[in-house]
């Protein structure tokens, strides 16, 4: 006789990231009202609503460059509120954001290397008293980054200035960067913004490819319908700061509520 399948081998593995009722207020605005999210390890999930749903904000208060007024939000199921930005990236969450953030007048190797500056334990007494081992690990760090630039079909780029290049190639470096801090949680903000219609694919390709590469789960944020569509495992709808709908690419673009709050008009 078969013996009945054991309940805790088929359950779900715990959320990596687990945003639950958070609330943000601007003054009298409430940007966020009980906003809630899980994402299991591995996923890629598309976060999408109209401009003004408070998408970024979430981004934000994820990084913790906002506070928040109510909820908390669980990283590898540690509250991760009280963390300062760079504990949060050394904890294994890397973004980008949506005006590109990339360093003027630096390379594009040397922003890159950049987001690896969580992981330096040289501090100002081992540069002094140990140079051999400080530049060794400098030497270090940029071969990992050159072998991501290579990945990302930057390496041809890599001495040259990162705000002289085109805005769709700025966005990739900015991913660059973020691949560079050794994240479990990458967050994507509007990432194919000025991408032609070829590139977006392209764009769908590469994420893909560093996810499994790179072992990540990814929340995205875009308006560029198509590509959610096609890349996302699941997608959560916010609307006017809360919570609207979440589910499979396809319930989401059939779902009439969805419909009404990007068109206006009910289904």
């Amino acid at each position: 006789m078969t013996s009945p399948i054991n309940a805790a081998a088929v359950a779900l593995p715990s959320p990596l990231l687990e945003v639950r009722q958070v609330g943000v207020r601007f003054g009298g605005v409430q940007a966020l009202a009980d906003v809630s999210l899980a994402l299991q390890p591995g996923e890629i999930c598309g976060l999408i609503g109209p401009n003004g749903a408070g998408k970024t904000t979430l981004f934000n208060c994820i990084t913790r460059l906002c506070g928040i007024a109510g909820g908390s939000i669980l990283f590898e199921g540690r509250d991760i509120v009280a963390l300062h930005p760079r504990q949060v990236i050394a904890a294994g969450i890397a973004r980008t954001f949506q005006n590109v953030g990339l360093y003027p007048g630096m390379t594009v190797l040397e922003n890159v290397m950049l987001g690896a500056h969580h992981h330096a334990r040289q501090g100002l007494i081992t540069s002094l008293f140990q140079p051999r081992r400080t530049a060794r690990a400098e030497r270090e760090l940029a071969e990992r980054c050159h072998g991501i630039l290579t990945e990302l079909d930057l390496q041809a780029l890599a001495a040259e200035p990162a705000d002289a290049l085109p805005y769709p190639t700025q966005k990739r470096v900015e991913i660059a960067r973020a691949l560079a801090s050794e994240p479990r949680l990458l967050l994507l903000d509007e990432p194919a913004g000025g991408l032609t219609h070829g590139e977006v694919a392209q764009f769908g390709d590469l994420v893909r490819r560093i996810c499994a590469s790179h072992r990540l789960t990814v929340l995205l944020v875009e308006h560029h319908m198509g590509l959610v569509m096609n890349l996302c495992h699941r997608i959560v709808v916010m609307n006017l700061g809360r919570n609207l709908a979440q589910g499979d690419p396809a319930s989401v673009r059939a779902n009439p509520q969805v419909v009404a709050a990007y068109l206006g008009r009910s289904a």
